[in-house]
């Protein structure tokens, strides 16, 4: 159940959150040692039976225009530019043609056979377990890019006929504070991911998406990291190897955090200022994939820091989107609940309480309802189920 009033929503549920994955108005090892068949985003329980033919969308070459479309500033990472060049060679010299469709968005037919054969051999033959991560994430990406041409949302993510981009609310967030969205190729453009709802709503620049897997996006991340320094850094993950500090223990009267006399210093340069921005990641992926996914985290801080990567607990609950989306247990939420609850727990402190983070938070939770609302009615009128199913009883609250 979300809770409007932020003070309410901080204070109301007991247990510790964990979290990852997900003002205007699936359990896949990350460095696999076989390669499956190309997904694109379309998610079996959501979207019927449907092929896309090359032919339908004519160049196939993924253009800067485009691939910044789905939510990102970066360019084109050059390995998704690899493969998807490499699937046009392919498309050009067999009889077969590349199309995508069927439940799941998976390419298809005898092109589906022919490329499968062609990237295991290529995936097999990468010594490097870092290159064979590289090329299991530009791959994935690839594939979902080019299926889900034509039928996705660029903005939300949802099929167009459901797009809800009118109804999702826009709102400044608070310089100084930058989100950092580490998601993992397998959510990239899944309708029911949520980190995408923090872009949406305040922007790309305050919410910046990094692909996990993409060396590209890493070095983006990891080099605002180093520019803002160690202590302006954070991870919203329950690592149980290391102590975890709650919002009020990481920032209430922190001198690193806090100007002169107990005022958070805000201003036009915040966000591209590394000596001000705080910056928090968010690890946007399934339960079972956002271990190795803190796992790189803390590998590379270590490399940079030689420390640990800070880590926020937070004490809000689970988030409406439970209701739609399974999770471990009722405890977990989902990636755009864990925003703001975020923000919600730091408007409680004296130190943020002037910044109108609660409206943040707010705008925030009203873009969460309004993509639930998107899926249920896609479900509905799709004659599917809406009921979560029931899991670990044991660990609801």
């Amino acid at each position: 159940m979300m809770l409007s009033a932020s003070a309410t929503r901080a204070s109301s549920f007991k247990c510790s959150l964990l979290y990852p994955t997900s003002c205007s108005r699936t359990r896949m090892d990350t460095r696999p040692s076989t390669l499956r068949g190309c997904t694109s985003s379309r998610s079996s329980s959501l979207s019927p039976p449907r092929e896309v033919h090359s032919a339908d969308t004519g160049d196939t070459t993924i253009s800067v225009q485009e691939w910044q479309g789905w939510g990102t500033t970066s360019p084109i990472p050059a390995m998704v530019t690899e493969i998807v060049e490499d699937l046009n060679v392919l498309d050009r010299n067999i009889d077969a043609q590349m199309s995508f469709g069927g439940i799941g968005g998976k390419l298809q037919g005898d092109f589906k056979i022919q490329e499968d054969k062609k990237h295991r051999a290529k995936y097999q033959a990468l010594g490097d377990s870092e290159k064979k991560l590289q090329f299991f994430a530009a791959r994935q990406i690839a594939c979902r890019l080019l299926g889900s041409r034509g039928y996705l949302c660029q903005k939300c993510w949802l099929p167009l006929e459901d797009c809800m981009c009118s109804k999702v609310p826009s709102c400044s967030l608070l310089r100084g504070i930058r989100f950092w969205l580490y998601m993992h190729p397998k959510d990239f453009l899944r309708q029911n991911n949520t980190g995408k709802l923090l872009w949406q709503v305040f922007g790309v620049q305050a919410a910046t998406l990094c692909l996990f897997g993409i060396a590209e996006h890493e070095e983006i991340m990891w080099n605002a990291f180093k520019f803002a320094g160690k202590d302006k850094v954070w991870c919203l993950y329950p690592n149980k190897n290391v102590p975890i500090k709650s919002v009020q223990d990481s920032f209430a009267q922190d001198s690193s955090t806090v100007q002169r006399g107990g005022n958070f210093h805000v201003d036009s340069t915040a966000q591209t200022n590394g000596d001000k921005t705080m910056n928090f990641v968010l690890i946007d992926g399934t339960w079972s994939n956002s271990s190795a996914m803190f796992r790189r985290l803390t590998e590379r801080a270590k490399l940079v820091w030689e420390e640990d990567l800070p880590c926020i607990s937070l004490a809000t609950g689970a988030s409406a989107m439970h209701k739609l989306r399974p999770q471990p247990s009722w405890d977990r939420t989902c990636t755009a609940a864990a925003g703001l609850g975020l923000l919600s727990e730091l408007q409680l402190l004296p130190e943020f309480s002037s910044f109108g983070l609660d409206k943040q938070a707010e705008a925030l939770e009203d873009a969460l309802a309004v993509l639930l609302e998107a899926l249920t009615a896609r479900r509905l009128r799709m004659g599917r189920s809406i009921t979560r199913r029931e899991r670990h009883n044991r660990d609801i609250c």
